[in-house]
C-alpha cells in the first residue's frame, strides 16, 4: 500500500500514511499488550468478526487500488490515504494483529505496562523508517509509471498482491 502511495503520490504526499501506519501500530501493540489480547480470549467470537471485517476491508483497498485514477498533477485526481485512515487500517489488518498479538506474547509475556510500551516503542523506532523504505521505492518506481496504461498495470497488480497477501489469513481457517 505504502509503495502504491509512494508511485501515485510521492513522498511528501504520502507522509500522513506513513506517520498513520507507524503510531497506529504502535497505539495497537500497546492496547493488545495491555489488555485487548484478554478481550478477544474472553469472546472467542470476536476473533472471527475482525477476521471478516479484515478481509473485506482489504478487498475494498484492492479494489480502489485497481481503479485508481492518475493522481493530480498526472490527468486525474486521487488522493493518499489520511493519516487517520492508515492509522485505523492497522486495527483490521490482519498482519498487523497477528504481528501485535506475537510481539507481546513473545517479548512481553508478563503483559507488565513498562514491558508492553518496550515493545510498542521499539515497534515505533523501527517501523517509520521502514514504512519510508516502501516509499522511496514506489516514488523510484514512479518514473517508470509515466503512461496511464502503465500506472494501472502497476495498480491492478498491487491490488492482486493486497489480495493474495490475505491468502493466508483465509486458507488457516
Amino acid at each position: 500500500m505504502l509503495m502504491t502511495s509512494g508511485a501515485n503520490f510521492g513522498f511528501r504526499r504520502t507522509i500522513p500514511h506513513m506517520a498513520g501506519v507507524a503510531l497506529g501500530f504502535v497505539f495497537m501493540a500497546a492496547a493488545v499488550g495491555l489488555g485487548l489480547v484478554g478481550l478477544f480470549d474472553a469472546w472467542p467470537a470476536s476473533y472471527a468478526i475482525l477476521k471478516a471485517l479484515s478481509l473485506g476491508y482489504l478487498l475494498w483497498l484492492a479494489w480502489k487500488f485497481a481503479n485508481a485514477t492518475p493522481p493530480e498533477g498526472r490527468g486525474g485526481g486521487g488522493r493518499p490515504m489520511t493519516f487517520l485512515q492508515a492509522a485505523a487500517f492497522q486495527w483490521v489488518n490482519p498482519k498487523a494483529w497477528a504481528m501485535a498479538l506475537t510481539a507481546v506474547t513473545a517479548y512481553a509475556p508478563g503483559h507488565s505496562p513498562s514491558a508492553v510500551l518496550t515493545v510498542a516503542a521499539v515497534f515505533g523506532a523501527v517501523n517509520l523508517p521502514s514504512v519510508g523504505t516502501w516509499v522511496v521505492a514506489g516514488q523510484a518506481l514512479r518514473r517508470l509509471l509515466d503512461t496511464p496504461a502503465r500506472l494501472r498495470v502497476f495498480n491492478w497488480t498491487m491490488a492482486v498482491l493486497l489480495v493474495a497477501s490475505a491468502l493466508p489469513v483465509v486458507l488457516a481457517g
